[in-house]
């Protein structure tokens, strides 16, 4: 015990002298980001995208918007296929070694994100060691390293393709992590490897239920699941009961705040949240004070951003800003180059400034997951406040859910349909569609208008889920673990029509 002390207290002052380095470019915003345009420029000048679009004459970031285009997955696709053949040099200098595969939410067919050496180990890495930094000195008391740090990846098997690896980003992270993260981390390197989901499941609850747990890191929904697992493995009456020394859930992925209060029950004591935003492009924010959930958007990880006001994103021609000329309030869709080789790359995130100085976001959606079919505009960001307030109301908790239009037909309006997953159902579901209706009314001003005498829009047309219902769809579909989710919201009847089929 005492040498797992005095690891914690060597390690907790190691990690403390980055905080310097985060307030040097919280002080400095600008001049960190456009050190990094330029780097970037610089490091990729002789690379085959970088000769396509002059970077050698690139000197101001009016040129860099003025010369390089801002591209979509598929835009970007040829050089990242080009780069996966085994080609040195095409938007990154060298080889590319690892892809991270991601299927996306809005398209089933699988994305691979170069991951450069640079990316992995300034981007990725660094924020692993930030989360800790951060948190250790917003809490000095912390026992991180005392106790063991459960992490659950998903599907974590790693693929070879010519002279390059792809899968999950997870595999690639748990595949180069140093020695000293996997001393302190549970379930070995071993079972977070593991591919298929429940075996995986399994293993992990065998060798997790026996550790001193100190911290957890993953996906809301999938940690849920886990948890539960664990409780009825050991008959356990609470996580805390389990794991006493457990004080802090980092977490990102997927909204928290439908699961706050089942947390809060699962557990049985107060612990410390923290959010993140990561995605296989990048780490992008860290919520860095334990009494907001706003992020810190990290300006020294190699990433240059640059935003789109959501107002103008789908004109021909959009205004685009760097990070100097955002507003706070005002939601915006996120454009990065990177130094894992993405060049004004549009990564489908939508965010909103709550600060600029210094710069802290919240996650607002995506830009292909919204309901805009009768030109009312509703964002994620509505629903779930909306859903906060009807479950208060009604006693109720919700697991999961999806919503779609309800397109007009003839003289009929339309409406919004929804399927919604309780684990505590509510006293009154009529009276719950109501609150939900009432509060989205209350915070969307366009939905209010729509819904105006049912003119548009009738009431929601809400039903009750099966039990695990988004689980068994999932697994359907080979998408258990991870970051795998079903779109909350959809402009179209994709994924709520073969739920309903499912749900019969």
């Amino acid at each position: 015990m005492a040498t797992k002390a005095l690891f914690n207290t060597v390690v907790n002052w190691f990690i403390r002298q980055r905080i310097d380095q985060i307030q040097n470019f919280m002080d400095h915003p600008i001049e960190t980001q456009k050190g990094i345009l330029f780097s970037q420029l610089f490091h990729a000048e002789d690379t085959e995208y970088g000769k396509t679009y002059g970077f050698n004459s690139i000197s101001s970031y009016q040129d860099f918007k003025n010369k390089v285009p801002i591209v979509a997955y598929e835009d970007f696709e040829p050089y990242i296929e080009k780069a996966r053949q085994g080609h040195k040099d095409v938007s990154w200098p060298g080889y590319i070694k690892h892809f991270a595969k991601s299927s996306g939410t809005t398209n089933a067919k699988s994305k691979f994100i170069p991951i450069s050496a640079e990316s992995l180990e300034y981007c990725h890495m660094k924020a692993g060691k930030d989360m800790v930094s951060i948190y250790t000195n917003n809490h000095p008391e912390n026992q991180l390293f005392t106790n063991k740090n459960l992490r659950l990846g998903g599907s974590s098997e790693l693929h070879a393709n010519f002279n390059t690896k792809f899968g999950d980003l997870s595999a690639i992270l748990i595949d180069n992590l140093p020695f000293w993260v996997e001393i302190t981390t549970t379930p070995s390197k071993k079972v977070s490897l593991m591919a298929e989901w429940e075996s995986k499941l399994k293993a992990i609850t065998s060798e997790v239920k026996n550790e001193d747990v100190g911290s957890i890191l993953g996906v809301p929904s999938w940690m849920m699941v886990l948890l539960q697992r664990v409780l009825k493995e050991t008959g356990s009456g609470s996580i805390s009961e389990l794991w006493p020394n457990l004080e802090v859930f980092f977490h990102g992925g997927i909204s928290f705040k439908p699961y706050k209060d089942q947390y809060s029950q699962i557990i049985g004591k107060k612990i410390n949240y923290y959010e993140i935003y990561n995605a296989s492009e990048g780490f992008f924010g860290i919520q860095d004070r334990s009494d907001s959930d706003e992020m810190l958007l990290m300006l020294d990880y190699g990433i240059f951003y640059e935003f789109i006001p959501m107002d103008q994103f789908h004109f021909s021609n959009p205004k685009v800003v760097s990070l100097e000329d955002v507003e706070v309030g005002k939601n915006y869709a996120m454009v990065i180059t990177t130094n894992g080789g993405l060049w004004r790359y549009l990564i489908g995130d939508t965010v909103v400034f709550t600060s600029t100085s210094p710069f802290r976001i919240k996650i607002t959606g995506r830009t292909k997951h919204y309901i805009n079919a009768f030109g009312e505009e509703l964002m994620i960001t509505n629903v779930e406040s909306a859903l906060t307030k009807a479950c208060e109301v009604t006693g109720a908790s919700i697991t999961d859910f999806t919503g779609a239009p309800v397109f007009m037909k003839e003289n009929e309006s339309g409406a919004h349909e929804w399927i919604f997953e309780f684990s505590r159902h509510p006293d009154d579901l009529e009276r719950f569609t109501d609150a939900f209706d009432h509060h989205l009314k209350t915070i969307n001003s366009d939905y209010e208008a729509k819904r105006y005498n049912n003119l548009t829009l009738k009431r929601p047309i809400v039903h009750i889920a099966k039990p695990d219902l988004f689980y068994h769809w999932l697994e359907s579909k080979g998408k258990l673990g991870g970051q795998n989710k079903v779109p909350r919201l959809s402009n179209d009847r994709e994924y709520i029509d073969p739920l309903l089929d499912l749900n019969k």
